[in-house]
């Protein structure tokens, strides 16, 4: 992936991807201003060389399920196929090794809040090397529901309307549940695959025809039960120092803090959980230098913050990927 380098067209393009990961080849052409053959072999090459996938997939809220913060501590000789073995379940995502191989951090995607504690651990890899593991549940995201501001400034205000997709509802996603089908479940492990693809493909997947994947596609995103996301490494654009952040905030100036960090470019993922660290964050910054004046100026002038602990990402071994969907 070094070997790929972005000019502004390819951040343009991923910039128009995050805003709609289907949006047709000829649309965003015309808005940046070239060609669909140029937008379609920019994306294949992107896509092909895994620099880039688009992915589709569902709000936990709207199918009643609940995203858990697993944090798992081990010895460096066991993380990688602790993470590994994390990565290639169905109901896992962004599994990241942190701190030289030390610890690991993992998305897992329960269906019932009942699935807390021993229900929710005993899905985990064992091994005795696995020295401990919290959960943490995921109250509500306060940051980079639109995608990490590094991989999203490269289009003017008028070519994000331009391409925002006309299908976008004021609705708040549902609180669920929605009851899903084989069907549609077939349909989201498709498109957690790949975003982009075809409606044949889609078609092939589900049994149905290609006009009802069409139109129960559009049904789901116009309701927000499901949204697409643009996976991309940051190091692509210059930024190389990638951490995680748990900050412990004072019920008080929780809110005072989310809005803060929605501003914060730095920012690519923030959500409050449980737990005595009340506030997760992913944090992207060029690098170290950079990370160091992150937190001493802008974490350290927040209100209510008492304590910070930050862990340095190794290696990601898994993105937004495939969630479970049923």
């Amino acid at each position: 992936m070094d070997a790929i380098a972005l000019d502004e067209l390819d951040r343009q393009l991923a910039h128009a991807l995050q805003v709609d990961g289907r949006a047709p080849f000829s649309r965003i052409a015309a808005v940046l201003g070239t060609s669909d053959r140029t937008i379609a072999r920019r994306y294949g090459r992107l896509r092909q060389s895994g620099a880039l996938r688009v992915v589709g997939l569902p709000h936990a809220a709207a199918l009643g399920h609940v995203d858990w913060l697993v944090r798992m501590r081990c010895t460096p000789d066991v993380a990688v196929p602790v993470g590994t073995a994390l990565a290639r379940r169905a109901d896992t995502s962004w599994v990241t090794i942190l701190s030289g191989g030390t610890e690991i951090s993992c998305i897992t995607r329960t269906t019932t809040q009942a699935a807390e504690g021993d229900l929710l651990l005993q899905k985990l890899p064992r091994s005795p090397r696995v020295t401990a593991v919290t959960a943490h549940c995921i109250l509500r995201l306060v940051a980079g529901t639109k995608g990490w501001p590094g991989r999203t400034g490269a289009l003017s205000p008028d070519q994000i309307h331009a391409l925002s997709p006309e299908l976008t509802s004021e609705h708040p996603v549902p609180r669920g549940p929605v009851i899903l089908t084989a069907a549609d479940n077939s349909l989201l492990t498709a498109l957690a695959a790949d975003g982009r693809a075809g409606y044949p493909a889609l078609a092939a997947a589900t049994g149905w025809s290609e006009t009802t994947v069409r139109r129960r596609l559009e049904g789901l995103r116009r309701s927000n039960v499901m949204y697409f996301n643009v996976e991309i490494e940051p190091a692509l654009f210059g930024y190389r120092a990638e951490a995680s952040l748990w900050l412990t905030v004072t019920p008080a100036s929780l809110t005072t803090v989310a809005k803060a960090m929605a501003s914060q470019p730095q920012v690519g993922y923030a959500a409050a959980v449980t737990g005595s660290a009340n506030v997760a964050a992913s944090v992207i910054c060029r690098d170290l230098s950079d990370l160091y004046d992150y937190l001493a100026d802008d974490i350290g002038a927040l209100p209510g913050v008492v304590r910070a602990e930050t862990a340095p990402v190794v290696r990601r071994v898994k993105g937004a990927g495939t969630v479970l969907a049923g």
